[in-house]
């Protein structure tokens, strides 16, 4: 559980460093359903550098059910993103350095360079894409 609660409050400070709507409204999930939590167990805690991680897994045993719940959702949802980005990453590497070297990672900039490269793209590449990326 602690190692969900970790990830779970990593992609809560990756959501909140990126504009996409849906990190937004995760976090806001992870944030709502974790709101007394944190101001019951964690009021004192300054944010940032991990202090909150380290606090709510120093509590994680009184948790609400909800909160605990909304952790586990969003360690999912990150462990299921990162395995589609392995993915990606893995069946368009050499698409990824030969039309998208330019590219400034970070922000969808470079799945927007292979969107947009889309009939220079290999078999491989197409698939992991079809497969991971929904409209």
């Amino acid at each position: 559980m602690i190692r969900k609660l970790k990830l779970a409050i990593g992609i809560i400070v990756v959501a909140a460093a990126a504009p996409a709507v849906a990190q937004d409204s995760l976090l806001e999930y992870v944030v709502n359903s974790c709101e007394a939590d944190i101001k019951q167990y964690c009021i004192q805690v300054t944010p940032g550098e991990g202090r909150l991680l380290h606090c709510a897994a120093a509590h994680e045993d009184k948790l609400s059910g909800e909160c605990s719940y909304a952790l586990y959702q969003a360690a999912s949802l990150l462990e299921q993103l990162s395995v589609a980005i392995a993915y990606v990453a893995q069946s368009c590497e050499t698409e990824i350095k030969t039309l998208c070297s330019d590219v400034k990672a970070g922000k969808g900039r470079i799945l927007s360079c292979l969107e947009g490269n889309g009939d220079s793209l290999g078999d491989a590449c197409n698939k992991a894409l079809a497969d991971t990326v929904s409209e």
